[in-house]
């Protein structure tokens, strides 16, 4: 596992750390620096900003409530929201990224000027859910998979308004105490990672690493506002597979998924924020996320008993077609983790050559093509 996670460093990422569980046996480990500038090294009990991720605790919540007989998933999403909701769209399909209604972080973050103004700018809800909202739909609701963080931030003012309480205070009642996981939060407007943290990355256009660590998550919310640690996301996630806060009939729903591409059904799948990635010799369930410098990624047997939570502290570094050595480094990390067929033996069953988050990066578009080299030895 050390030989494993200090190639995703040898091939250029300057930090990384994980957990992995099998049953009862516990493993951690960090290879890397947090700070390329004072050559502060990484550790495995950091806390970092997880994206995406949250989107599988808002899900968790919302299904609660169809447990309590108080959500339907296939109810008009009109029926709750009706002043925000478009016509045809349900419940299930802002959970499963099916409703067709478009992202809103390709407006905020058009321009490189955009990413840097957000730093320190607060964006409320209301004003995220418009912009996805005022956007030419995707597809038609119920139509293919569509990934936008706009169904979440819909999802959160659901959450709001069925429960009569703030999105994260809900979700900090129902599920972050109730497991004790004290080093997950939700920052809100604080700019600052609470706690041991790394810096987070973005190779600039001029070639330098720009540091992102210090940022208002506000523009993210309910898509993807949420800290914590890979020993908490493991506890999480264990908890949800293994049935402890959901009952099965909900949990069964969470895992009914469609095709992330439709040309490729044995692919990826997504279900309710929770997604199926087929590995040679493994199935894994999870999410990942992906905010300005930092990635994670977060996946599990079927039964929460076999799990990897794995931590970057660089994000937006890949050239499209060219070859990527970080996540080629990175998917046999996850198949070695998972108990896979890791090596050659992967290669010949058809394996992932590289690993891709699936969640899109925020500005990825005004950023175009990083600087040459900046993530190099």
């Amino acid at each position: 596992m050390r030989a494993a996670l200090a190639a995703i460093t040898d091939a250029g990422m300057p930090g990384v750390f994980a957990e992995v569980r099998d049953g009862r046996a516990t493993w951690r480990g960090a290879s890397g620096v947090a700070d390329v500038a004072t050559g502060r090294p990484m550790r495995p009990d950091f806390r970092q900003r997880v994206g995406s991720i949250t989107k599988t605790f808002v899900s968790t919540a919302l299904l609660q409530l169809v447990g309590e007989g108080r959500l339907s998933l296939d109810a008009p999403l009109r029926r709750y929201l009706p002043a925000l909701a478009p016509d045809g769209v349900t419940v299930r399909m802002l959970l499963s990224h099916t409703s067709g209604i478009s992202d809103y972080d390709h407006v905020l973050f058009a321009t490189l000027e955009g990413i840097e103004k957000y730093r320190h700018t607060t964006v409320r809800p209301l004003e995220l859910a418009r912009i996805g909202l005022s956007q030419p739909p995707t597809n038609p609701p119920g139509g293919p998979y569509a990934y936008s963080n706009t169904n979440f931030v819909l999802a959160g003012l659901l959450l709001e308004r069925l429960t009569g309480r703030p999105a994260a205070r809900e979700i900090s009642r129902r599920i972050l105490r109730p497991l004790g996981l004290r080093d997950t939060y939700f920052p809100g407007t604080a700019t600052r990672i609470e706690g041991p943290h790394s810096l987070g990355y973005v190779p600039w256009v001029d070639a330098t690493l720009r540091d992102f660590s210090v940022y208002n998550m506000s523009w993210a919310w309910m898509a993807g506002e949420l800290v914590s640690t890979t020993a908490d996301l493991n506890r999480f996630y264990r908890a949800l597979l293994g049935g402890r806060l959901l009952r099965p009939a909900e949990l069964a729903q969470m895992r009914r998924t469609v095709p992330v591409d439709p040309t490729q059904p044995d692919g990826m799948r997504y279900g309710l924020a929770l997604y199926s990635l087929p590995l040679p010799g493994v199935l894994g369930w999870g999410h990942d996320g992906v905010v300005l410098g930092y990635q994670t990624m977060s996946l599990h047997s079927a039964d929460g008993r076999r799990q990897v939570t794995v931590a970057l502290n660089a994000s937006h570094y890949g050239i499209p077609g060219q070859p990527d050595p970080i996540a080629a480094a990175m998917i046999q990390f996850l198949i070695l983790a998972l108990g896979g067929t890791a090596g050659t033996a992967a290669a010949r069953s058809g394996a992932p050559s590289s690993w891709r988050p699936l969640t899109p990066a925020p500005g990825r578009t005004a950023l175009g093509v990083p600087g040459s080299g900046a993530l190099a030895r």
